[in-house]
């Protein structure tokens, strides 16, 4: 693809969303990950000293990683999760999700994970629309979320659709704010404030809910469309950002209203034709950032890319030279 194309491409996808203009990350390096024997990462998260990854297809275990010059090595840290609460769910979603677990496991279908400053891990359930709390002792335990929380999602178009329901989570690391996106058909924001032990939606839960298609990056000369979409969200610096899957960026959010600040893409480097899949989607699933990089994730979904590598990556981006922060 010429980079001409590309950024004909990448300026209607943004125009879809109201995007301010893009800079391109620069790729600095890729990781393999060995021992991820269920593959399919899904959440990424840097805690403490300790980098850990999580895979959608296991209900007990995360993994940490040993960086290596290479491929990094993933060890499993197993744990065990009480039955998940009630999600409000209406019973056709709720049947085609355990349906969809039977057949290719992950009953949980965990998809994003992040930690807080006391060394809590919280990962988020798709399936059942709720967070997993891992202390750092081990003990496994359900936030109890307010059961307007789902309800109020779906009065604004979201949670209407089979595996387009949460897909991303951050915390404050004082653990007192948690935001929850919203996938695709229609995509969103959502906040909760633990108040005196107890998560409340104060003053309504739903920051952001937004509709619109944007143009494949994958497949250009197709004429196909995707929906917009979030696959995942960090708060850094006082400031939330969304991975986009679709659009192959990263975007700077506010975290009070969930307005769009700024755009970095990485699709220059995503779609050469070695690291292009055969999946007419993006593979960016998690998302992390410190002060010199971004770091994504990648759900190859088992397959094999353009030069034949198929087990799950990291990719490693130069922060841009103003860094994430800059208006």
């Amino acid at each position: 693809m010429s980079s001409a194309l590309l950024g004909l491409l990448l300026s209607a996808s943004l125009s879809a969303a109201d995007a301010p203009a893009v800079g391109e990350l620069e790729l600095l390096a890729e990781h393999p990950l060995q021992g991820m024997d269920g593959g399919h990462l899904s959440g990424l998260a840097r805690c403490g000293d300790e980098w850990l990854v999580v895979s959608d297809r296991e209900d007990d275990r995360l993994y940490r990683l040993q960086v290596q010059s290479d491929a990094w090595q993933a060890q499993a840290e197993t744990f065990s999760a009480p039955p998940p609460p009630a999600s409000g769910l209406p019973w056709g979603l709720r049947a085609r999700t355990w349906a969809t677990g039977l057949l290719r496991g992950g009953n949980l279908d965990f998809e994003s994970l992040t930690c807080d400053s006391a060394g809590n891990r919280y990962l988020l359930s798709e399936a059942h629309a709720s967070v997993l709390q891992i202390s750092p002792s081990g003990s496994a335990d359900w936030l109890k979320l307010p059961t307007t929380l789902v309800r109020q999602a779906r009065a604004s178009g979201m949670l209407l659709h089979h595996n387009a329901l949460f897909e991303g989570l951050a915390i404050e690391p004082n653990g007192e704010r948690l935001w929850l996106a919203a996938e695709r058909e229609r995509r969103g924001l959502l906040v909760l404030h633990r108040l005196n032990g107890s998560w409340r939606c104060t003053g309504g839960c739903v920051l952001l809910s937004e509709a619109g298609q944007q143009p494949s990056l994958v497949e250009p000369d197709s004429g196909a469309t995707q929906p917009v979409d979030f696959s995942d969200l960090q708060l850094f610096n006082g400031k939330l950002f969304s991975l986009e899957r679709g659009a192959h960026r990263i975007c700077r959010r506010n975290p009070n209203d969930g307005l769009l600040e700024k755009c970095w893409s990485f699709a220059a480097a995503a779609l050469t034709e070695a690291r292009r899949y055969p999946q007419p989607y993006g593979a960016a699933e998690a998302l992390w950032l410190d002060e010199s990089s971004a770091w994504i994730g990648l759900d190859n979904d088992g397959q094999a890319r353009g030069d034949g590598e198929s087990r799950p990556l990291l990719w490693q981006f130069a922060a841009p030279k103003d860094g994430w922060s800059a208006p």
